[in-house]
């Protein structure tokens, strides 16, 4: 090719100027100026220009380049088409905000431990270009295992706890069998023909039962990089060993590559060999979905680590996204490409969407961890009044989480909610029937989501500190600094801006969705009622105006804050609040985590594996104490390892340790092999 073009070039210079600004921190070594000073900020203005380059992208027909690396017979193909566009948009505006804040996060690490973490994050984004950039399996799996293992590194960053080096190695594991079953899947695109570009794979004609296994092998391998159950396990782990920063990549990009994997696979690898997506695999997604939507959830709530919580978080967020790719694939599945398109733009919408709330989340637990050393919501309280802008920020997100108009968190999942509603152009009655239910479980997850973030926002910023010892120093706690601040008002503004101004997003999702499927929205609906309304069908099925419920919401706000001023201003009386009965009142009347989650553990309750510790009348100082355990742990994973180990203990048997044996095993395995060949 004569010259290059210009989006596929742009983003190849930014995945390389993250490679360079990697590797410049060693140099000279131990070079923790660079780090602290520019390293971060370059790579968010390398950020900002990636998220230009992707939406531009998504505009202009499909572009391949083959780069002059790789193996002799097999070089590196790259492509930029619509759906790699969009997943570099993401990754590089959400990762700008999150760079910037590393910058002021990471001003007081250590000199060489500074230049690791930033030689390692810097690698990770690049990993994550590359793997949305690649256009063959063999670049798409080196770029995947980079990615793996500079996020691992990021992950055991604190290596001397051994809990951190457990969550590590946990976080690999999975992520290894994940990248096991996504090889495996290319191998049956494959099927022995071509060569392993994406291309060869589109044009491999796959007997339909063959079909399904490719898909149900990416399905488990992204699926466990994504974090659904049974293969959540490493999130809870992973976010809490982290550095805040790095948490807010892996929850909030990380695991939407897995998600542009799948929909890669599925929508054109696998729909393009096969001619048409089974509905059947759309069930199974819509089912996982909805178990991994509502575990997470309802885990989330018994929490009481806030990194913990907010893991489990993502946890459930991966569930509403499979709910509308599952949605997609049933009415493709059925014939309605209409609906289907549907489906896949709401889970692409809120693929961004999570990504933005989500990264500022972690950004405002990190603030808080950095400032009061705390994760623990019971020791919390009153941080409204020492970390103000923090607490603003922090809103912002749990509104957004909690899908409450007029953020982006509500419109996502609105579209959700619209494309269940399609299910009325089914023909098959059981389908047609269990598609509302699945969207009442999107329901009941957004209602205990919205439950958890009072629960979290009130005990952490209201209030007042339970324990004495806790309740001083917070008042006086340090706010953000300046560059952590811009790093979570650039997503707060995101989380305002996809919510406000979603009819211009869909525009970008809808030209996705025909590049995958052939089919979209009508873009009539769209741009005939203008900027103000939100239309995916028809203005006479639904449509929302979030500015208009926007200044809605602010005028009536306004209008009671007057007439409470006119009417009632002065003659207000304060009184102490009833403390029950008891003489003196003390800040630990007020509830815990631990309460506040407590009708949902009984409604739910076998859904937890608890312990819990009453006092007892010998106790001189009682203290109540509640542990909530994964189910999943003692019904899949520990029976795994216990069997893992005793075919290990088996195996080692062979191992004799002496020469003599060894040579026997070869001899042995030497006859056997030429009666084999025989």
């Amino acid at each position: 090719m004569g010259v290059l073009p210009s989006p596929l070039a742009g983003s190849l210079l930014v995945a390389a100027a993250w490679l360079v600004v990697a590797v410049a921190g060693l140099i000279p070594a131990g070079n923790a100026a660079f780090a602290r000073r520019f390293a971060f900020p370059l790579g968010a203005a390398a950020g900002v220009a990636l998220a230009a380059l992707g939406l531009q992208a998504v505009w202009l027909p499909a572009q391949t380049l083959t780069l002059p690396l790789g193996l002799p017979d097999l070089p590196f193909h790259v492509r930029m088409d619509p759906l790699a566009g969009f997943f570099l948009m993401l990754l590089g505006s959400v990762s700008a905000g999150i760079s910037v804040y590393a910058a002021g996060y990471f001003r007081e690490e250590p000199s060489g431990r500074l230049t690791l973490i930033s030689m390692q994050y810097h690698v990770f984004l690049a990993s994550m270009a590359f793997v949305l950039l690649a256009d063959d399996a063999y670049l798409f799996m080196v770029a995947w295992e980079t990615m793996a293992l500079s996020s691992y590194f990021l992950v055991i960053t604190d290596h001397q706890r051994p809990a951190i080096r457990s969550a590590g190695f946990l976080y690999l594991l999975i992520a290894h069998l994940g990248a096991i079953a996504i090889l495996l899947c290319f191998g049956v695109l494959h099927g022995g023909r071509g060569d392993y570009t994406f291309d060869a794979l589109r044009a491999a004609q796959l007997q339909p039962a063959w079909a399904s296994v490719a898909f149900l092998l990416a399905f488990f391998g992204f699926g466990a990089k994504a974090g659904m159950i049974p293969l959540h396990a490493w999130l809870p782990e992973a976010h809490p060993a982290a550095p805040s920063p790095v948490s807010a990549l892996m929850s909030g990009i990380m695991i939407k590559t897995a998600i542009y994997g799948m929909v890669r696979v599925t929508f054109d690898l696998i729909g393009g060999t096969s001619g048409n997506i089974r509905w059947e695999w759309g069930m199974a997604v819509l089912v996982v979905g909805a178990g991994t939507t509502l575990f997470g959830v309802l885990y989330a709530l018994v929490q009481h680590d806030l990194k913990r919580l907010l893991a489990y978080h993502s946890v459930e967020n991966i569930g509403i996204i499979l709910l509308g790719l599952g949605m997609a694939m049933v009415f493709i599945g059925f014939g309605h490409p209409a609906a289907g398109a549907l489906g896949l733009i709401a889970a692409l919408y809120h693929t961004l969407n999570h990504a933005v709330f989500k990264g500022l989340l972690f950004l405002g637990a990190g603030s808080i961890l950095h400032s009061t050393g705390m994760r623990n919501l019971n020791d919390m309280g009153g941080l409204i009044r020492g970390m103000p802008k923090t607490a603003f920020y922090f809103l912002i997100g749990a509104l957004a989480i909690s899908a409450l108009p007029p953020l982006n968190g509500f419109v996502s999942e609105w579209l959700t909610f619209q494309a269940a509603l399609q299910a009325t152009v089914l023909q098959h009655g059981v389908v047609r029937s269990l598609l509302p239910l699945f969207a009442a479980t999107l329901a009941l997850a957004g209602a205990l989501t919205a439950m958890c973030f009072v629960k979290v926002y009130g005990i952490a910023f209201l209030g007042r500190a339970r324990e004495p010892a806790h309740r001083s120093p917070l008042p006086h706690a340090g706010d953000a600094g300046p560059m952590e601040r811009y790093g979570m008002a650039w997503l707060a503004a995101g989380c305002f801006v996809l919510g406000l101004f979603p009819t211009s997003f869909l525009l970008m999702l809808n030209r996705v969705g025909v590049s995958l499927t052939g089919h979209g929205l009508s873009e009539d609906a769209l741009l005939g009622s203008g900027w103000l309304w939100l239309v995916p069908t028809a203005m006479g099925q639904a449509s929302y105006s979030p500015v208009i419920f926007f200044v809605v919401i602010v005028a009536v706000t306004l209008l009671a804050f007057l007439l409470v001023r006119r009417f009632y201003h002065g003659r207000l009386r304060f009184s102490d609040p009833w403390d029950c009965g008891y003489p003196e009142q003390t800040s630990r009347m007020q509830d815990t985590a631990d309460a506040f989650g407590q009708p949902i553990r009984h409604v739910f309750g076998p859904i937890y594996r608890t312990d819990r510790r009453l006092p007892g009348p010998e106790d001189t100082e009682p203290r109540y104490s509640l542990k909530v355990e994964d189910r999943h742990w003692y019904w899949l994973y520990l029976p795994v390892a216990r069997a893992a180990e005793i075919v290990s203990s088996k195996i080692a048997l062979l191992q004799q340790g002496r020469i003599s044996i060894y040579l026997l095993y070869s001899f042995i395995t030497l006859i056997a092999l030429l009666v084999f060949v025989r």
